[in-house]
This record gives structure tokens, C-alpha cells and sequence, in this order.
């Protein structure tokens, strides 16, 4: 979440205080729409990677102090356990070599980070889901020693009233209970952020729905938990289920989960906001002195401290975010869909892809969600995380036909979403070398049917075929791809399987 929350306890009065609270800023935020104060669009992309701490052996290491200490760098901050880590980019803006730009900055950003790891003999590693955790890993007391973290697991099982309940059927099921938040942990994500005018914020954000599920579908990366074959990309049942305040009377009567994917299309940023309120209890109550009308009746521009710290406990795959910067207020679409991985270059294709699709389909003058049921877009999102890049998704027929029909993900994003990429990314600016480099390895990755999920279990599968145990083909999986993510080349390069072994003499 980022806030700065100091461990306490919560009394009656304060949920009712801080319940007005977010009614002012909820009230501060229309009148800011209403009389247009928002910041001019500045075409500005912000990036933030969630990455684990592993060994030389591929087992989490449970060091992320002692790393950060190290590093000793404002970009780098710590996540919800002790073997997370957080990278920020400061935003840039859209065009040009853009994408080339991130890149020498992440790949010189994690070098150094892996370094400084390494002076405590562990490493820096971009995967959705660390392989080789285990379910003694993802207990509370791994969790960083930071109030906000605790507090939140506090109150979130104090929400539920029971144990967590985990239970996901992909190719094999998992079943088992945890008593704190701590398996969220496993989830490590790319949050891609775009700014943009309260007029443009409803069809940004309908884009992003839209093609959540052609996002997971080229880019998932997260096939193991705890020993385990689940969804291609298993962060966002897993997400959910560990965050879930419902018990399950609660989801029986159709009370929504924190972590979802939405339920219908938006026409304005305020209509997110609002049902979170509607919808959702506070988790940390947490009040301002700050008056949120009283500041707007001054000429100012209020913070809305407690609309945004409660913005930041429900969980959506494609989040609004208010934020204020040089004074002026600015709102941003947050995707959050994307598992963290392979490589840099695996993650800047993807962001690519991302800007430049919903760029293209923000502006389209039949927008697709006029066409798509959203019924359908969230069932194209669960089909994708379930599927990877073999995903059947539903989406509107071409020409006039009208309706919709059902098509393999990888046709999609070939014949239809690339090129609308490539048109996006001419519109902001990006240069043709930059853009050409990084969709080509989205097209790539259609051709081959490959993405880091793909690999994963390819590999996987080839170390038991060697004879391997599964603990032990987890752990050999996770250090191959550790050692071809620090190469470089993108994973659709990847080969398959482990290397031979060099005969002595």
C-alpha cells in the first residue's frame, strides 16, 4: 500500500469516523471532477516489480532487511514477506526509445540489488510464483517486520473469523488452510500505471478490462504452488482466496471478495471509488485531520488520505489511484494483472503491449466494450489464468456481423490486438525500433505458444522424466530459470528441459 501506518488497535467510534470520512472525500473527489481541477495529462508511465530473494539451492531466502540495508536505495522498498522486495521506476513519459530507456535502468537497478543480495548469499529473482516455496514459508511470522503489514493481517483475519481456505483445481488441486495472509506473498507482480484525464479515465479502464485475459494469456508465468501443477498463471485465485475477508455464509449470499475483477463497465473514475465504499468495510481506519471540503473551500487541493488508503485494500486487477503531484491533482489506471517476469525484456514486451493496446482501443469509435458482454470479459480473465497461452476467449466478431464468438488467445493477439499495438504505440510517440523490437516478442511468443508458464512446466516435466523427485525438479526448474533469466533473452528463447551435465576429464 505504501501509507505510513502505525500498529494500533481500532475502537467502534473509529470505524464511524472514519465511514464519514470517506463519505467528505468521497463528496471532495466529485466536486474535483466536477469543476475539472485535474492535472493535464503528461503521457506518463510509472513501473513497479515485485521480485523474491532465493538461494544458489532455489529455496526462498528470508532476508529482505538485511538486502534493503544494502542497497540502500529509495528505489527499492520492501513487500509483505521477508523474501519479497519492491523495485519503483520513476515515470517516464510515453514515446520515443522509451522502452530501451526502462530497460538499461531495470536490468541496471537489478544487477546492483542482486549484487548487494549476494554479499548475503542470495539472489534477485522475477517470477510470479516462487517454485519452491513451501507452506512453512508463508506463515505470519515471515512476514516483514513493518506496522502496515502487520496491522493489515490483523484485521483481515479478524474480517474472516477462521482460517483461510485455499482450494485451487488446475491441472492438480491444492487444498490446504492458512492462519494469516501470508500466502499473498507468493504473489509477485508488474503494476504498469498510466495517467490520465478524468474524461479519457472510463475508456482507459474498460481497455484494460478488456484485455486482461490477452495480458495472462502471453504473459503468465505462475504454474506451482507449494509443490503443486495449478492454473498457468495461478496468482489471482490465489490472491483472492488469501485475501478473503467472506466467510463462507458471506460468499454464499454473494458478498464480493476484496480481490476481483469488477462487474461491470464504468463511465466515470467516481463510479470505482463509489462502490468501494458501497461495498467494502474499512480494514485500517485510520483518520486524517485533514477536511477534505474545508481544503477544497480554501483553493486547495485536498489529499484524501482515507479514500486513498481505503483504495488500497481492495484488490482490483485494473485499480483507479488519486494521487497529487507539484500540487495538482492526477488520477491513473494501476494494471496490476501481470505476474513479475522472466526477464526485462519478457516485461517491457509485455508493457508494451499493454500501453499500445489500450491506447488503440481507448479510441476506437465502436469500443469493445460495447460489443463484449462484461460477463464475458471477466469469464476470458478466469479462462486465461486457467489456460495460458492455450486460452480459448471470447470476443465480438469482425464486421457486421455483431455478437460474439470464441477464439484461440494467440489468434487474438496476432490478427487482431498486435496490430492495434503497434497503432497505439505509434500514437504516443514510441519510435518504430523500440516498438518493433518489443511486440515482436509478444508475436514470437504466439507463434511458439510459449511464456514462462509454458516453460516452467516444460521443464518441470523433463526433470521428472530424468528422474528426478518433484521437490527436486521444482528446485532444478527454479535455478535454470534463474540462470536464463540473468542471461537475458527472452523466454520464448528459452530451451527446454535442464542442461547436460559436463563429463569430468
Amino acid at each position: 500500500m505504501g501509507e505510513k501506518v502505525v500498529a494500533g488497535r481500532f475502537d467502534l467510534s473509529d470505524r464511524q469516523r472514519y465511514r464519514d470520512k470517506l463519505r467528505r472525500c468521497l463528496a471532495g473527489l466529485e466536486r474535483l471532477l466536477q469543476e475539472k481541477r485535474f492535472d493535464r495529462p503528461k503521457n506518463l508511465m510509472g513501473l513497479e516489480i515485485e521480485l523474491n530473494l532465493v538461494g544458489a539451492d532455489g529455496m526462498p531466502k528470508m532476508l529482505n532487511a538485511q538486502v534493503l540495508e544494502r542497497i540502500a536505495s529509495r528505489d527499492f522498498q520492501t513487500e509483505l514477506a521477508m523474501f519479497n522486495l519492491e523495485v519503483n521506476i520513476a515515470p517516464h513519459r510515453l514515446g520515443e526509445r522509451v522502452f530501451d530507456r526502462l530497460a538499461e535502468e531495470l536490468r541496471t537497478s537489478l544487477a546492483y540489488a542482486d549484487r548487494k543480495a549476494g554479499e548475503l548469499d542470495a539472489g534477485i529473482m522475477m517470477i510470479g510464483i516462487l517454485p519452491t516455496l513451501d507452506r512453512d514459508d508463508l506463515v505470519s511470522s515471515n512476514l516483514s517486520d513493518v506496522d502496515r503489514y502487520t496491522l493489515l493481517n490483523d484485521q483481515i483475519v479478524a474480517a474472516r473469523g477462521e482460517d483461510f481456505a485455499l482450494d485451487i483445481d488446475g491441472i492438480e488441486r491444492l487444498t490446504c488452510t492458512s492462519k494469516s495472509i501470508a500466502p499473498e506473498a507468493a504473489c509477485t507482480s508488474v503494476q504498469l500505471h498510466l495517467q490520465v484525464t478524468p474524461g479519457r479515465f472510463a475508456d482507459v479502464w474498460n481497455a484494460a478490462q478488456a484485455v486482461a485475459a490477452a495480458q495472462i494469456a502471453v504473459g503468465a508465468n505462475s504454474p506451482f504452488l507449494f509443490g503443486r501443477e495449478l492454473w498457468r498463471e495461478s496468482r489471482p485465485p490465489l490472491f483472492q482466496q488469501s485475501t478473503d475477508t467472506r466467510p463462507p455464509e458471506l460468499q454464499a449470499q454473494g458478498v464480493r471478495p476484496r480481490t476481483w475483477f469488477g462487474e461491470r463497465w464504468i463511465s466515470s473514475a467516481y463510479d470505482l471509488f463509489e462502490e468501494n465504499l458501497r461495498y467494502y468495510p474499512a480494514l485500517l481506519p485510520i483518520c486524517d485531520d485533514e477536511d477534505p471540503l474545508e481544503v477544497l473551500e480554501a483553493g486547495g487541493v485536498p489529499s484524501l488520505a482515507e479514500l486513498v488508503l481505503h483504495n488500497g485494500t481492495v484488490y482490483r486487477w485494473n485499480r483507479p489511484v488519486y494521487g497529487i503531484a507539484d500540487g495538482h491533482p492526477h488520477l491513473r489506471v494501476e494494471n496490476r494483472v501481470l505476474p513479475a517476469g522472466p526477464t526485462v525484456t519478457d516485461v517491457l514486451a509485455n508493457a508494451a503491449f499493454y500501453y499500445g493496446v489500450v491506447r488503440a482501443l481507448a479510441e476506437e469509435s465502436r469500443p469493445v466494450w460495447t460489443r463484449l458482454p462484461f460477463e464475458a470479459a471477466a469469464a476470458n480473465f478466469d479462462a486465461a489464468c486457467r489456460y495460458g497461452i492455450d486460452a480459448r476467449l471470447e470476443w465480438p466478431r469482425r464486421g457486421r456481423l455483431g455478437g460474439t464468438t470464441q477464439v484461440d488467445a494467440v489468434g487474438l493477439v496476432r490478427d487482431e490486438l498486435l496490430p492495434l499495438a503497434e497503432a497505439g504505440l505509434d500514437a504516443w510517440g514510441v519510435e518504430p525500433a523500440d516498438r518493433d523490437l518489443y511486440l515482436g516478442v509478444i508475436e514470437e511468443r504466439c507463434r511458439r505458444r510459449t511464456n514462462g508458464a509454458s516453460w516452467q512446466a516444460a521443464t518441470f516435466h523433463r526433470a521428472l522424466e530424468k528422474g528426478l523427485s518433484r521437490d527436486a525438479a521444482l528446485a532444478a526448474t527454479t535455478r535454470r530459470y534463474r540462470d536464463l533469466m540473468n542471461l537475458g533473452e527472452p523466454v520464448h528463447t528459452w530451451p527446454v528441459g535442464l542442461p547436460e551435465p559436463v563429463p569430468l576429464g
